[in-house]
Order: C-alpha cells, then structure tokens, then sequence
C-alpha cells in the first residue's frame, strides 16, 4: 500500500496548521509603501511651492512638458527586447537543467507570466514553473529549482553591474552608495562557499543538496552563473542607454556613467518582493534634488509602462498557453483512462 492509499476506516490525514502571522509582519509593507509616499508628496509639494504653484498644477506642468512619442519610440522596443532577452534566460536554464526544448515553446510561457508578475515577479516564475510541469511533464520541484536558480543570478548580475557603476562613478554616487562594495564583498565570500558546498566538497548537508528542489543548483557548474549574467547583461546596458536618453526628455541631463551607477541599484529594488518597488521608484527623487517633480513622474511612468506593457505581452501569448495547458491536462486525464 502506498503513502497515498489508506484503508476504509482510517482518518485522513489533517494538514499542519500553519502559524499565524504576527500583525507587524502584515502591517509593515503598508507602513513602508505609505511612508515612501509620504516622502514623495513632501518633495513634490516643496517644489511645488516653490514655483508659486498648487501640487496638481505643478504635476501636470511636468507631464505636459514631456514629448510622449519619443518616450514610447524608446520604451516599446526596449520592453520588446527584454522580453526576448528574459526569454532566452529561461529557455537556456530549462535546457540545462530540465528538458530540451525550443526557444518559441518558452515564448508564450514567459510571455504570460508577465500578467501575474504585475502582483510579484516570483509568483510569475512560480506559474512558469507549474506551466512546464503540466505542458512537459517537468517535475515540479525540478523546473522549480531552475526558477530559484534564475533568482539567485539575477541578484549576482544586479549586484555586478551596480558594483562596476559603482568603480567608476563612485565619487558622484550618493554616500548611501557606499554600501554596494560591502555588499559584493560579502556576497562572493557567500558564492564562494555555496558552491563549494553545492559541488560535495563538504560532508555535511547531503540530504539538502540531494532535494530536487535544489537540483539546479547541485548541476550547476561555475560557467552556468557566469553565462546567466551575460545572457541578461545586454537587456541592462541597453536599458542604461534608455534610460538615459528618457530622462532627458522630462528636462533631466545625466551621463550614461552614472545612470549605471544607479540603474542596477534601482532595478534590484523593484524586483525585490513587497514594499521595495514602491521604494525604487522614490529612490529616484532622493538621487536627483531640485528635480522632485520630474523624476517623481519619470520613476512612475518607467516603472508602470514596463510593468503593464510587458503584461500587454502576456496577453497575446495567453491563448496559446492556456490552450497548450489544457491540451496537456486533456490528454493526461485520457492516458489515464486508458490505463484504467
């Protein structure tokens, strides 16, 4: 008899139940996101005040100056080229670690986990994973690890790029900036023993490393790390030249230098889970003084239109993939029959 079979008279099994979350775990986010606007309203109303204008007025001066067209001619082939960057990631770690599979079987996937991403990034790579479990027969647990795996390099490839903006615009970076050396630091003492561990150098922790949780990463060689950052590595540089040139267009010149410097910090906060998008977008005010209102309606705008767009993306792959799913979960449940 097996773990999942049980005699007529036994009781099922009662899940654990699960601890309840302390209320300031549920309330700090929301303590967060109301004090970052809290700061931003701050800002923008002393600027405001000091052109001898309401807030509303002011907000509408800046959005009006803005020449839209040139902003969407630079946004909507950038959304478009990180869409197949991103693409490429997952297609490389999915033919690594789990199946081999096409480029155009991963489009519609990716394409629509950016619908869900909107609520959280780690939920739109958990739908991937569970896409390719039912379309492929991909243990979950297995694709999963490879998902856990493209997280744990992103923040490598944040953190590389931030620190290379950091070697070369240090000096014009805030003080707050400083921390990004420490931080790497630590960090590749950290990679350092996870790989040796990963790599059976250590007695310890076989079981762990055995789960298929943990699969990528046990597979993984040093050249897997190091080809994630560069397969991304183009979707930052191009988004630093946009970034660059959109921010000229709301009135504000910064050098291409620096907006490496800042850019990966940003990026690292938005894609962090909870409160810390809502902090991103105010890092820009705290980085550019005496600009409050344009980088308030720049950091807005940036953050929303890739956000949204990419989410319009999903749309047009939404067919296909839930189609794909369904065919999937159609002939699984007639194999089953057949068996029967």
């Amino acid at each position: 008899m097996t773990a999942s079979e049980s005699l007529p008279g036994d009781a099922a099994p009662q899940p654990p139940s699960r601890p309840k979350t302390p209320l300031w775990q549920k309330l700090m986010p929301w303590a967060i996101t109301i004090a970052c606007f809290a700061y931003l309203y701050v800002k923008i109303s002393g600027a405001a005040a000091r052109e001898g204008m309401g807030v509303a007025p002011y907000l509408v001066g800046v959005f009006s100056g803005v020449s839209w067209g040139e902003w969407l001619l630079l946004m909507i082939p950038y959304s478009l080229l990180f869409f197949l960057i991103d693409t490429t990631v997952v297609w490389a770690v999915v033919n690594w670690f789990n199946a081999r599979l096409r480029y155009f079987d991963i489009l519609p996937i990716r394409g629509s986990s950016y619908i869900l991403s909107i609520l959280n990034e780690q939920v739109g790579k958990g739908a991937m994973a569970l896409y390719l479990n039912r379309r492929y027969d991909v243990p979950g647990w297995q694709v999963g690890s490879s998902m856990l795996f493209i997280m744990f390099c992103e923040f490598y490839y944040l953190l590389f790029w931030a620190s290379i903006g950091y070697a070369t615009q240090g000096d014009a970076l805030p003080e707050q900036f400083r921390l990004i050396p420490m931080i790497g630091g630590a960090a590749l003492v950290f990679l350092f023993f996870f790989l040796l561990f990963f790599s059976g150098r250590f007695s310890f922790g076989e079981g762990l490393r055995q789960r298929d949780i943990l699969k990528a990463f046990r597979e993984a060689k040093p050249w897997h790390y190091l080809a994630v950052i560069g397969l991304r590595s183009p979707a930052l540089l191009s988004a630093v030249v946009v970034y660059t040139l959109a921010l000229r267009l709301f009135g504000v010149e910064v050098g291409f230098g620096a907006m490496l410097g800042y850019l990966p910090v940003i990026f690292f906060g938005a894609a962090t889970p909870g409160p810390m998008r809502t902090v991103a977008i105010s890092l820009w005010v705290f980085l550019f003084p005496g600009h409050e209102g344009q980088m308030a309606a720049f950091g807005f705008v940036q953050h929303n239109f890739f956000i949204f767009f990419n989410a319009a993306i999903g749309l047009i792959f939404l067919r296909r993939a839930n189609r794909e799913l369904f065919d999937a979960e159609a002939s699984r449940a007639a194999a089953v029959s057949d068996a029967n």
